[in-house]
């Protein structure tokens, strides 16, 4: 009988963890691909390859010419004036700030380098332009 009495004070000791495991997975699995989808609702613009880029380089401040030749500061339209007047605002914040400036491939170069320009112009000296990496470079000559 005191036997019988042992076994029905037995206390948990240890707890099954394979559910939680397999909750986390699933919002992991989750967060993952919503993360792209986020990344994704930005400015469309269609970037010039090159087979030998280097990684971006992580700014402070973004610049976008998309094809219209419509100028943003960090997702917000402005013109050249506001331009200049947001990078005096971002520079007064830091003085090391960076830029990555973004244009869409059809546009005239002249736009692009004018851009460049008062980016330059207003103090930033370090800038990147972000361009979509080839899966493969191209060869010289254009033989495989």
């Amino acid at each position: 009988m005191a036997a019988a009495q042992q076994d029905d004070d037995n206390e948990i000791v240890s707890i099954n963890v394979t559910p939680l495991v397999d909750i986390t997975l699933v919002l992991l699995i989750i967060f993952m691909v919503t993360a792209h989808l986020i990344a994704r609702q930005a400015i469309e613009v269609d970037l010039p390859r090159a087979a030998h880029g280097g990684e971006t380089v992580q700014g402070l401040v973004n610049v976008v010419m998309d094809k219209d030749a419509k100028t943003y500061f960090d997702g917000t339209e402005v013109d050249e004036a506001g331009l200049k007047g947001l990078i005096d605002a971002a520079l007064a914040k830091d003085k090391e700030t960076r830029a990555i400036i973004t244009a869409d491939q059809t546009l005239n170069y002249g736009r692009v380098m004018h851009l460049i320009d008062v980016v330059k112009g207003q103090g930033i000296a370090k800038f990147a332009l972000n361009i979509q990496k080839e899966a493969a470079p191209a060869t010289p000559g254009g033989t495989p």
